[in-house]
């Protein structure tokens, strides 16, 4: 079976180009988690949605949202039918590969004041060096205020970075394996160099009365912090034709731009239209603003409540039984010049539109959900009935490596579940790519599910 081309099955290319305006702002505006649900909130308001918690009786046609500690966002078009009857559900994640502080990162060596740090999610270290980075998040004062940070991204600000190794002096590092070459712990990022007056620390404490003065942060206060440092520079159009886009994150807010920017074009559907976009996804969907945490559940039960002015248990398993999902996250792309990991018959090729998983996981399809023959064919059709270019893809060889996605929590809920979203080159790199046509195609895909019977 051959592959079509997205593009020939675009009329107006200007279309597709100013829909990836839209998303290009947004990989700017959303480089964390919660800078990602901030801004979704206002988009959604600006589309009408509300607050589910400012609204008591729900009828056909609204639209509400709720967040979830800042970090995670769910979006909801009450459909004509009573929930129990089912919804359509497009899940993505809004979390992406980092680097975050730890809770002491603070410390001087070699006239330097340095910060520790973390990975989140899988990484390649080595690309993490010599890159501009910029500092985000929030630091909670005792008494709960909470003080935003965001260093780096105005064009006045200063960036940081994690230096390397000179080549002249890099022979035993160019002997190891890239594994082995940079390990954690070496990725420490270069944060000043002008001493303070104080006999002891003095790099160190240079740093300390700059966070002081400027944020009223003291060095306990980043005990509880939530800083990350995410790469500084910002999402551009990409190639001589301008046809791709390449920038930092785009693993998956690629999914949730154009999941949220469907159902915000929603009127009043048959059944319920539901986003979810998911925090924790790169390190398992853990914790209480993750896939696995019972917040979607409690939102369900919540529109359900609201809806019908009762609730029982019931009426939630009904729901989710007579549910369906795509479990939205993007692929691999086959890459030109690493054509080895990927085996050619089942790959996502860049321009061929949104890609299909029927299963992830790794090697014998561990850790994943499976889709029903049955549930395949009835999305192919909602596809092709909606005129959208899609293709089937599996990450990589079958005993390559592999990966996983929100699809088996949600599938485990008894929801009809499968894997789609947009092939992406470079995919957990600081710099991703993306084709403006795939991307254009996955919102046709998200808006054709939402809408379906």
């Amino acid at each position: 079976m051959e592959n079509k081309i997205a593009w020939e099955n675009i009329k107006d290319k200007k279309i597709v180009f100013r829909f990836c305006d839209e998303y290009i702002k947004y990989l700017n505006e959303s480089k964390t988690e919660r800078l990602c649900v901030n801004y979704t909130r206002r988009l959604a308001e600006n589309a009408g949605f509300k607050d589910i918690d400012s609204i008591n009786n729900l009828k056909p046609g609204m639209k509400v949202y709720k967040i979830n500690r800042g970090k995670n966002i769910v979006l909801a078009v009450v459909g004509k039918d009573d929930i129990e009857k089912g919804f359509n559900l497009v899940a993505a994640h809004i979390d992406s590969p980092r680097l975050d502080l730890k809770q002491i990162p603070l410390y001087e060596d070699s006239n330097l004041a340095m910060l520790k740090t973390h990975y989140y999610g899988g990484i390649k270290k080595y690309q993490w060096c010599a890159i501009p980075l910029s500092l985000i998040g929030v630091v909670v004062l005792e008494d709960g205020t909470v003080i935003d940070v965001n260093i780096g991204e105005a064009e006045s600000d200063p960036i940081f970075t994690i230096s390397d190794l000179l080549p002249h002096l890099a022979s035993d590092q160019m002997e190891k394996s890239l594994a082995k070459a940079f390990t954690g712990e070496d990725l420490n990022v270069v944060a000043g160099s002008i001493p303070s007056d104080c006999e002891k620390d003095k790099y160190k404490q240079t740093v300390i009365d700059i966070l002081k003065e400027k944020y009223q942060i003291g060095e306990e206060d980043l005990i509880s912090a939530e800083l990350e440092l995410v790469p500084n520079f910002n999402a551009r159009s990409l190639g001589f034709d301008s046809s791709m886009i390449a920038g930092y994150g785009q693993d998956d807010r690629v999914c949730a731009f154009t999941a949220y920017r469907a159902i915000a074009e929603v009127d009043v559907p048959e059944k319920t239209s539901i986003c979810f976009l998911a925090d924790k996804e790169e390190i398992g969907s853990v914790g209480n603003t993750g896939m696995k945490s019972k917040f979607f559940e409690n939102f369900v039960a919540l529109l359900i409540a609201k809806q019908k002015d009762r609730y029982n248990d019931y009426m939630l398993r009904c729901a989710f039984s007579n549910s369906m999902c795509l479990s939205s996250d993007v692929t691999c792309a086959m890459d030109p010049t690493y054509k080895s990991v990927s085996e050619p018959l089942n790959s996502a090729y860049i321009g061929c539109g949104v890609a299909f998983s029927k299963f992830t996981g790794a090697r014998g399809k561990s850790s994943t959900s499976d889709a029903s023959a049955e549930f395949v064919a009835k999305v192919r059709k909602i596809l092709n009935d909606a005129n959208v270019t899609w293709q089937m893809t599996e990450l990589g060889k079958v005993d390559q490596g592999g990966g996983g996605t929100v699809a088996q929590y949600i599938a485990n809920l008894d929801v009809d579940t499968i894997d789609c979203g947009v092939p992406l080159l470079s995919m957990h790199a600081p710099y991703e790519i993306s084709s403006k046509a795939d991307v254009y195609m996955a919102y046709k895909a998200y808006k054709a599910f939402y809408a379906a019977q």
